[in-house]
């Protein structure tokens, strides 16, 4: 089993949901990341998204293009990552973790080689925004086969054959992007988002997290009623931005956004 299963399952027999905060790798420095993992797990976090930097983030809205950018500057690399999450795992041996970015840098390593350091450094799950599943017959496997989880995404506009044919090559959870545009939008309606997970529910059996538009607590705890995860991304991306010359800041925030979100959730 899976540590993300294990960790949705374990939730579920508890009544929770899953809260998975989503940062960028690199900013605003690649040697604070690790610190901002563990800060993120103390403040509530069951899973993180770490984001690969990339210099086209095609489904990403100004703030994290900015954090791609400022990750960028420091020369962040895959390779970077991989030690980041190796050296995470030698104090936390729990908490999953999924690397989120685009398939470029990963054909850029290759696809195996990428693969074999993924889970050699502790990662569990991987989103590749931009691969689509007909292209994963043969990545979704190889994923597998190393004993990691491929997420991928299910939009607002997705078709319920598109949803089968994504599902079928899913695993830990489906990634449901609640509105219709790119990460930090806010016109988030949760009645529209119960309406989707629910007919996500309906083609298959898997969990299914919802991000896109979750900016505070109360968004976090509309959101969890109707579905199996938060995913907060942006409101988390714009702290660090705003304080990141003060890594003791960052987390102090940081730590508050997501702790209220936790409380919230779990209210």
């Amino acid at each position: 089993m899976s540590r993300i299963k294990s960790t949705i399952d374990a939730l579920k027999a508890e009544g929770k949901k899953a809260l998975i905060p989503y940062i960028t790798a690199g900013d605003p420095q690649p040697s604070w990341t690790e610190d901002l993992m563990h800060c993120l797990v103390d403040s509530g976090a069951d899973i993180i998204e770490l984001g690969v930097p990339f210099s086209d983030p095609m489904a990403d809205g100004p703030v994290i293009q900015l954090a791609c950018e400022r990750a960028l500057k420091h020369n962040t690399s895959l390779s970077d990552i991989f030690d980041i999450v190796r050296s995470f795992r030698e104090k936390n041996t729990d908490t999953p973790v999924v690397l989120m970015g685009y398939l470029n840098p990963i054909e850029r390593m290759g696809v195996d080689a990428f693969l074999e350091k993924a889970a050699e450094s502790g990662v569990d799950g991987v989103l590749t925004v931009d691969l689509p599943p007909e292209e994963a017959e043969i990545f979704a496997p190889k994923v597998a086969a190393k004993g990691m989880d491929s997420v991928f995404l299910v939009a607002p506009t997705t078709t319920d054959d598109r949803i089968r044919s994504i599902c079928k090559h899913s695993s830990g959870y489906v990634y449901y992007v609640s509105v219709k545009g790119v990460t930090g939008s806010a016109a988030l309606s949760t009645d529209d988002v119960a309406q989707k997970v629910a007919n996500i529910r309906s083609i298959a059996d898997i969990p299914v997290g919802v991000g896109f538009g979750i900016t505070d607590a109360e968004s976090a705890s509309a959101v969890a009623k109707v579905s199996d995860g938060v995913i907060v991304g942006s409101v988390l991306v714009n702290t660090i931005k705003e304080n990141q010359e003060d890594l003791s800041g960052i987390k102090d925030k940081l730590g508050s956004v997501l702790s209220s979100m936790r409380q919230a959730m779990d209210a």
